[in-house]
């Protein structure tokens, strides 16, 4: 059996974990930003009934004003409004299907976050083709959790360069960082390497007696 070295079978744990994940929960993407950073921020929507999501509600929370949205093909967009005029939330609606069961897509939009922000939590509802709507605005340990974004101190002056205004483009190094940090963090990483080393043992073991065997 080939050797494997640390950094591939953490890079290969890393990659079952996010198979694992990618379908768990409405989640919002970096899960950390900056206080006065322009920022990209990605809504992932996973389907996990036997039914289409034909819509995606998300609410803006205080502490970041959303500015721009990126259009999505097949998905429209309307977005909700205070008396004064600024963006408290969006609605996207499926133009055709949806997302089937099995499926994800990805919503992108833009805006900055305040200057004294703690921490953006995310509270979004999900409806389903059957009728099924799901609430994901309980808290970290619920069953249907809102997804939060954590705000650290920043100056800000980052999100002021580069002809887009973005802090870091979506799909950027520092994106993924940020997520790959969030994975370290969490239980179910050090879960899958622990599933992940009990497939390499037993494999071991079934090419050891298979050696055996053809000796024999």
């Amino acid at each position: 059996m080939a050797k494997w070295g640390v950094g591939a079978i953490v890079a290969f744990a890393l990659m079952v974990l996010l198979a694992g994940t990618a379908s768990a929960h409405v989640t919002v993407l970096p899960n950390e930003t900056t206080r006065g950073a322009y920022e990209v921020f990605t809504v992932r929507v996973p389907t996990e009934l036997e039914s289409e999501t034909t819509k995606v509600e998300l609410l803006f929370p205080e502490g970041v004003e959303i500015s721009r949205v990126q259009p999505l093909g097949g998905w429209s967009y309307t977005f909700g409004t205070e008396t004064d005029g600024s963006k408290s939330s969006i609605v996207w609606t499926a133009e055709g299907a949806g997302l089937k069961n099995g499926e994800f897509g990805e919503f992108k939009l833009q805006g900055k976050v305040a200057d004294d922000a703690q921490e953006l939590v995310w509270k979004a509802v999900q409806t389903y083709a059957n009728g099924s709507v799901v609430e994901w605005a309980g808290e970290a340990d619920a069953e249907t959790p809102a997804s939060v974004t954590q705000v650290l101190e920043g100056t800000g002056e980052a999100g002021h360069h580069g002809a887009s205004g973005d802090r870091h483009p979506a799909g950027s190094s520092e994106s993924a960082s940020a997520g790959s940090d969030g994975l370290l963090k969490s239980p179910l990483f050090y879960l899958s390497l622990a599933a992940l080393g009990a497939g390499l043992v037993a494999l071991s073991l079934a090419l050891g007696l298979r050696r055996r065997k053809q000796l024999a």
